[in-house]
């Protein structure tokens, strides 16, 4: 007996071995219990049958009947387990597509999941997103990917996946020769070298690949540019929220700067990943966000533009260390001639960077996007931006942060006409006037207007009141008014009694903190004279899904009224804790709402 299970066992892992010595330990009773067990939970809740439930899993995942035969019937026990493993964890099954995301595996159901890959020969998307118990034990699962050979998609982002899970991927990646889609994102253990379990393993097919917030070093540099290197085919590389990537070496004795001139080897951080660039012409997505950049990473960056002529987006925001530098990437820019989007927010820019890049702008013909928030210097120069861009085509102009002045209103005026999103928060000069910008907008083409901390009045509301009558905001999703406690009761009244934002999706009204009106202090508040009419156009908001109101204190008779009136929609209601009622109060109107 021992013999024919070895000669049986021949050509197996371990792992078989082990899961098959477990089957062969199972009755029938006990498999018939399993199932009861199943079965009695369906009865209970007055479900399908465990029977008719596959059939109808089967059914919607494409799976077309056939004639019964032995073989089929192995199938379709395979599938019924299957659909019994996803319904356990709150989803459906589908032959075609596992997502698996925020479900709380363990390395038990992984070990389970594991043995149902045969009857997922389908498949071609895998998602266990978000599931950090499974961290440290993917090795059970990769060891039977050969099972689904044709899967495209496999994201694995923030699993706690340790140096030993990324080298058995690595080993399976051969089994998986059409893969399109890798990501690794938020996985802490991949930084510092783990990322040599997959050089040389990915395959030419391979067309995104993510790797944001990896904790990766200048050597993970060096290593993603050998794994790059080799993917003619890649569209996308995201390696954002790495702050060490580009680290610049320093003399360990006086803390200065190495003099190796830059592109010689990784000392200037980029230089193991940059060059390799040369090898993906296909790449038209670059996200680098927060990645440690310095001037000498836009240098060497600007230098292998003409091997990225397909670059159609490229984020370079959140790095502070490439003030100044500017003038190093702006003339490459004119190579990038199907560039759509430039991120260059919270990069602390300079009057030089700036003018550096106003004269690459009129290169940049297929431009849709250019974010430059969060530089305070771009108020200055936003006449020269607006005149430098093809403002036909412009969509998206983002100007929140900028220090705006009398004359960038104007010359925004210019652009309002054409943006589908328009941010000017945390500017103090839009406040009196803001009718200057909503004269200029055309019908249905805003989409978000987003208007946070700029001291409006009372007037900027009436004002936009009457924008919002004229249809002129019909096509409006998002609208941030939030910290403008200057806004009398009157304003407010205002533009809830107006209508005409029938596609608004997003409503912000909250106000600063430590700015609630009335008082928290206030042991008797008075009732807001303008929530009635907030209540009354709720029937006129049919796409709202998120109100906030936070900061603003509501007695508990209005509160009740707030929750009455969205309780039979699904709207995310922000309020501050109760200041007056007990907690249980407050969470028996949400538990209401709920129920509802």
């Amino acid at each position: 007996m021992e013999s024919s299970d070895v000669q049986r066992g021949r050509g197996r892992s371990p792992f078989d071995l082990i899961m098959n010595q477990i089957r062969r330990k199972r009755t029938t009773s006990d498999r018939k219990s399993t199932s009861g067990r199943f079965l009695s939970r369906q009865a209970e809740s007055g479900g399908l049958s465990e029977d008719r439930e596959v059939e109808e899993e089967r059914d919607g995942a494409g799976v077309v009947p056939g004639p019964t035969d032995p073989a089929e019937s192995v199938c379709d026990m395979g599938w019924g387990r299957v659909c019994v493993f996803v319904k356990r964890l709150g989803k459906r099954a589908d032959s075609r597509t596992l997502s698996l995301a925020h479900c709380d595996l363990t390395a038990t159901d992984v070990l389970e999941l594991a043995t149902l890959l045969p009857s997922l020969s389908l498949l071609e998307e895998m998602d266990l997103s978000w599931n950090e118990l499974i961290g440290g034990c993917l090795r059970s699962l990769t060891s039977h990917l050969q099972n689904v050979g044709g899967l495209r998609t496999l994201r694995l982002s923030c699993c706690r996946l340790t140096a030993d899970d990324i080298t058995s991927l690595g080993e399976a990646l051969k089994c998986v020769p059409v893969l399109e889609v890798l990501d690794l994102s938020w996985n802490a253990g991949i930084g510092g070298s783990a990322l040599q379990g997959i050089v040389g393993k990915l395959h030419p097919t391979l067309r995104e690949l993510y790797l944001v917030a990896c904790q990766l070093t200048e050597t993970d540099a060096t290593i993603l540019g050998g794994i790059v290197s080799v993917l003619p085919r890649l569209c996308v590389l995201d390696a954002s929220c790495n702050p060490l990537l580009a680290h610049t070496q320093t003399d360990a004795e006086d803390g200065s700067m190495s003099k190796t001139e830059p592109g010689e080897g990784s000392v200037w951080g980029l230089g193991g990943l940059v060059p390799s660039l040369s090898h993906t012409p296909s790449l038209t997505t670059l996200r680098l966000h927060d990645c440690g950049l310095t001037t000498q990473s836009l240098g060497l960056l600007g230098g292998s533009f003409h091997c990225l002529r397909s670059l159609c987006q490229l984020d370079l925001s959140c790095n502070k260390g490439v003030a100044g530098g500017l003038s190093l990437l702006s003339p490459h820019l004119a190579l990038l001639s199907h560039l759509g989007g430039l991120d260059l927010h919270l990069c602390c820019l300079t009057h030089t960077d700036l003018q550096a890049l106003i004269q690459a702008l009129p290169s940049l013909t297929e431009l849709t996007e250019l974010d430059l928030s969060s530089n305070k210097e771009v108020g200055g120069v936003v006449s020269d931006i607006v005149s430098a861009l093809p403002l036909s085509q412009i969509k998206l102009l983002p100007l929140n942060g900028c220090s705006l002045n009398q004359e960038s209103l104007s010359a925004l005026a210019l652009a309002m006409p054409y943006l589908q999103c328009i941010d000017v928060s945390w500017s103090k000069m839009v406040g009196g006037r803001l009718a200057l910008l909503l004269e200029a907008l055309q019908p249905s083409a805003t989409q978000e207007l987003r208007l946070s901390s700029c001291d409006l009045t009372t007037d900027d509301l009436l004002h936009l009141a009457v924008v919002c009558k004229r249809g002129v905001l019909s096509s409006l999703r998002v609208l941030d008014l939030s910290y403008n406690g200057g806004v009398g009761e009157e304003g407010w009244c205002g533009l809830l009694g107006e209508g005409g934002l029938g596609s608004l999706e997003e409503l912000d009204l909250s106000l600063r903190p430590l700015t609630s009106k009335p008082s928290l202090l206030t042991s008797n508040p008075s009732p807001l004279t303008w929530l009635p009419t907030l209540l009354s156009a709720f029937p006129h908001l049919p796409a709202l899904t998120r109100l906030s109101l936070q900061r603003w204190t509501l007695t508990a008779q209005e509160r009740e009224q707030v929750n009455h009136a969205l309780r039979k929609r699904k709207v995310l209601l922000e309020l501050d804790p109760v200041p007056f009622a007990s907690s249980a109060n407050q969470e028996g109107l949400e538990e209401e709402r709920n129920e509802e």
